[in-house]
């Protein structure tokens, strides 16, 4: 993003209760060309810096701007050609085959995508959603009623498998989103939130909840960690004991049970006929 145009998103914000859709046409203009830029992938809410994942708070403060410039409004694409109520159009407004070609993904009847999202080539969204702020590299699916919730940030080649909640934030604007890398599989009814890391080619198992507070006891080192997923690890849902009364009830946790080897790898790859 051109400085000014950084300048006007953080003055703005400083006085976001006074923005509205009558706005200066220069801080209206400033928001919208931000949340173009999300929607065509060329900037994220969060980049990848060695280990680290830095989050780019005026990103952020512009997507909570963009509500505020933004006045409720029929849009259409309902189911039985009715329309929702809402202040954000769907990344496929307008769009005819021309721009469906040139996206490169797959888009199946249900998917639902909030303009200032971006999808990568080679990408199957079968029926889910994907909300604004949200960044799904190239190759990954999007399996039947999985979220992918605003800001999150999916890696090239996953799998997000059906019902599965990948958590969302806005707020604190400091507060990373969550973040699955390169080449993961998160199974099936599976919730990853509250800004967890999940390490590239790990393997979350149907069922699994991961908050930043959730225990993630590793099963062969025997330590637990918290708000991430080492890379390569295949994680199963479990429970330990409360450390300071054996009597009480038992905690949830997630467990590392192995490294992913080839025999995992096998049973969670994507079908690349699903691609064609």
């Amino acid at each position: 993003m051109e400085i000014e145009i950084n300048n006007r998103i953080d003055e703005a914000f400083e006085n976001i209760n006074g923005v509205d859709s009558h706005s200066d046409a220069a801080i209206v203009s400033a928001i919208n060309e931000v949340i173009g830029e999300l929607d065509a992938g060329s900037i994220r809410v969060a980049n990848k810096n060695g280990e680290d994942w830095i989050v780019n708070e005026t990103v952020k403060k512009a997507i909570l701007l963009y509500f505020r410039v933004n006045d409720m409004k029929l849009i259409p694409g309902s189911p039985g050609n009715s329309n929702w109520w809402d202040k954000i159009d769907s990344k496929f407004l307008n769009w005819k085959e021309e721009e469906f070609q040139e996206s490169g993904f797959r888009a199946v009847p249900g998917s639902i995508v909030r303009f200032g999202s971006f999808i990568g080539k080679g990408c199957v969204l079968m029926p889910s959603f994907v909300n604004i702020g949200a960044y799904v590299d190239n190759s990954t699916m999007v399996d039947t009623w999985a979220t992918i919730g605003s800001c999150a940030q999916i890696g090239k080649n996953c799998h997000i498998s059906g019902g599965t909640g990948i958590g969302g934030v806005l707020e604190p604007l400091q507060a990373k989103p969550v973040i699955i890398e390169d080449n993961c599989f998160i199974g099936a009814r599976s919730e990853v939130a509250e800004g967890v890391i999940v390490r590239e080619g790990s393997v979350i198992s149907m069922g699994v909840f991961i908050t930043s507070s959730t225990p993630i006891y590793d099963r062969e080192k025997d330590e637990t960690i918290f708000g991430e997923v080492p890379p390569y690890s295949v994680i199963v849902p479990g429970s330990m004991p409360s450390k300071n009364n054996d009597s009480a009830a038992s905690l949830n946790c997630a467990v590392i049970v192995k490294t992913v080897d080839e025999k995992t790898r096998s049973k969670t790859s994507i079908n690349e006929l699903l691609r064609d």
